[in-house]
């Protein structure tokens, strides 16, 4: 029988599927292909997911693990910030460590338990990076500019601003006005930048955010490979930064409160001079444990699963700011 256990940060829900102790290792094309298959499946216990995260062991020093991010689409995403907080966990409990990297698919990455958010609502640091600007790291082509930092492209809209940071998750960030936010553009152009297109080629994640106040940020975010989704990790994270190169000249270091539709996160945002520091930090919660027979489970079989849930969620929901 193998086990997966149902996991969500923020509200962004994925299944970890441990592979390392596997004598027969799926590949990561039939973990896609189960992705698609769980998310195309009427058992809701199964289809409302973002992805499956997988984790192996790693070679890598300093890392207890290796992480791969498996979009509900099927396709790879470079990394995920709400997932490695789960996979942080995961991998925390199993050797007993508070402190430790994981591999991912760019970097090797710091990661550690955190203080409670509340009573049964643990929480996980991850780092998040590397940061980058450059137009070859998302790609983005004909935009007539090799970065993108606060400017309003034609292109792509004729008022708003954008900035373009990859971490490596590429994201194309506008902090706009409530009217903006509740309208379809974000749709719009997530659709679109995510469709045959001549300037993100590969898609890009989009988030419009919105200041509340200082160091108080809301963000919503159209996900490539998801599409509309409860929160990003690296979304959240390249928004802070965002707003913080906007807002504070120079060096800063600060740590700027994000609300989205999954809760609420905390980013650690530091520059000094040209190097850049992310750590995000929320809640990591266990939903429950699938099990199922190995062999029908990558067959698509999905009659013989068996879902034992915990309380977690239901003490997140009640934690949950609003």
């Amino acid at each position: 029988m193998t086990k997966l256990l149902k996991v969500h940060g923020s509200e962004n829900t994925f299944f970890i599927f441990d592979i390392s102790k596997m004598e027969n290792k799926p590949s990561i094309e039939q973990l896609s292909q189960l992705t698609i298959a769980f998310k195309k499946s009427n058992n809701e216990i199964l289809n409302d997911i973002d992805g499956i995260l997988v984790v192996d062991s790693s070679k890598h020093a300093d890392c207890l693990g290796k992480m791969t991010v498996i979009n509900s689409d099927g396709s790879i995403a470079s990394m995920c910030g709400n997932g490695l907080r789960t996979v942080t966990r995961y991998l925390a409990d199993e050797f007993g460590k508070d402190t430790f990297k994981v591999e991912t698919q760019k970097s090797d990455l710091h990661v550690e338990r955190s203080k409670k958010l509340a009573q049964n609502v643990p929480a996980f640091g991850v780092e998040i990076g590397p940061v980058l600007f450059d137009k070859a790291s998302f790609p983005f082509t004909n935009l007539d500019t090799d970065e993108i930092h606060d400017q309003v492209v034609p292109q792509l809209d004729d008022e708003l601003k954008f900035t373009a940071i990859a971490v490596p998750n590429p994201h194309l960030i506008s902090f706009v006005s409530d009217e903006v936010l509740n309208s379809d553009k974000l749709k719009n152009l997530g659709t679109y930048l995510n469709g045959d297109n001549p300037y993100f080629t590969d898609g890009v994640n989009i988030n419009f955010a919105t200041i509340i106040d200082q160091d108080v940020l809301f963000v919503k975010t159209f996900e490539r490979g998801v599409g509309f989704t409860n929160a990003c990790g690296t979304g959240m994270s390249s928004t802070s930064l965002a707003y913080a190169l906007n807002t504070y000249k120079g060096d800063f270091d600060k740590v700027i409160t994000v609300y989205n539709p999954g809760g609420m996160v905390k980013v650690k945002v530091k520059r000094t001079g040209d190097q850049f520091h992310l750590e995000l930090i929320a809640n990591a919660t266990n939903i429950g444990t699938l099990t199922a027979p190995e062999a029908e489970l990558l067959k698509h079989d999905f009659s013989n699963i068996a879902f034992e849930k915990t309380n977690e969620d239901a003490d997140y929901l009640l934690w949950q700011p609003h």
